[in-house]
């Protein structure tokens, strides 16, 4: 029951690196050519340790074949286990690691000898997926920082009091940034946004789904709070939110943010449904929404009855 207990606690730590992985190539793309040629420097990336992960295409097999059938069921088991990456940190741990995983799949270690030494070195694994842990978690902290930092120095940036970093990507209708609604603390809006760690990996998205309508007094981020009433209606912005400013040294409740991780979001601001400023005024029809240009919108006539009907 020990091994099968301290088993269970590996996997519980294996996820954890997963998730704040910071061994990849990808950068922040959805920023823009400069800005991502810019931030990618600044990702912590070993390339010292890069021939160790070389990509290896499908095509080496004949498709079709018995081959490529038994190499699709290793890539599933293999996806069941996960990215190992950020467990090895040269070829020899690399391939002392690989070795216990295929000794096991293989059947050559036993399970009473599986149990014996999992008991002999479980405080040892512990403490070395603890450490590797921590040092990948810094590294993402650092990296974010520097990220941060960069963002700064992108023309049109603005740095907002509590640290967090607007860059304009796109205006709203009229083609000028500043021009149109924006919302207040008491606004209801609706939304797209996509978020991401200094990583590049997604821990949030409405992408390929609907957006998203919220009250921003219900918003716990306050970056995005307060990036948001900057701005204007139809426009989109990359946001740069400090771990201050997002969800601090205890990271998300649902574990995706790990603490301390600085936040990037893409956001665009589809409309301001109440309570916005600046502006032209909207006329409300009947229903309480604004009306269409050129057409009655539920207007109400001297019957009381909508106009156009």
């Amino acid at each position: 029951m020990i091994a099968i207990a301290s088993v269970r606690g590996l996997s519980s730590l294996i996820i954890l690196l997963t998730c704040i992985s910071f061994h990849i190539t990808k950068c922040l793309c959805f920023i823009g050519t400069q800005s991502s040629t810019t931030f990618s420097n600044h990702l912590v990336v070993d390339k010292s340790r890069s021939h160790l992960f070389q990509s290896t295409e499908a095509s080496e097999f004949n498709a079709g074949s018995h081959e490529e059938l038994l190499y699709a069921l290793g890539v599933n088991l293999g996806r069941q286990l996960g990215d190992i990456r950020p467990l090895v940190e040269d070829s020899a741990e690399l391939n002392n690691m690989a070795k216990g995983i295929i000794d096991v799949v293989l059947g050559r270690l036993d399970e009473p000898s599986q149990a014996n030494l999992l008991m002999k070195r479980k405080d040892d694994i512990n403490e070395l997926l603890m450490s590797r842990s921590n040092n990948l978690k810094n590294q993402l902290m650092e990296a974010g920082r520097s990220m941060l930092e960069e963002m700064k120095k992108i023309d049109e940036s603005i740095v907002l009091p509590s640290g967090t970093v607007l860059h304009p990507l796109e205006p709203g209708p009229s083609g000028t940034f500043g021009d149109g609604t924006r919302p207040t603390a008491a606004s209801s809006v609706k939304v797209h946004y996509h978020g991401t760690l200094p990583n590049a990996s997604t821990f949030d998205t409405t992408s390929g789904g609907e957006p998203v309508t919220f009250t921003l007094g219900q918003v716990i981020l306050g970056g995005w709070k307060e990036g948001l009433q900057k701005v204007c209606e139809g426009e989109t912005f990359m946001f740069g939110i400090p771990s201050e400013a997002g969800y601090g040294d205890q990271g998300s409740p649902d574990g995706r943010v790990p603490g301390g991780a600085t936040l990037f979001f893409k956001v665009q601001l589809l409309e301001v449904l109440s309570a916005g400023v600046g502006g032209t005024p909207k006329l409300l029809g009947a229903n309480g929404q604004p009306m269409d240009s050129g057409g009655s919108g539920g207007l109400l006539g001297a019957d009381g009855r909508p106009m156009g009907s």
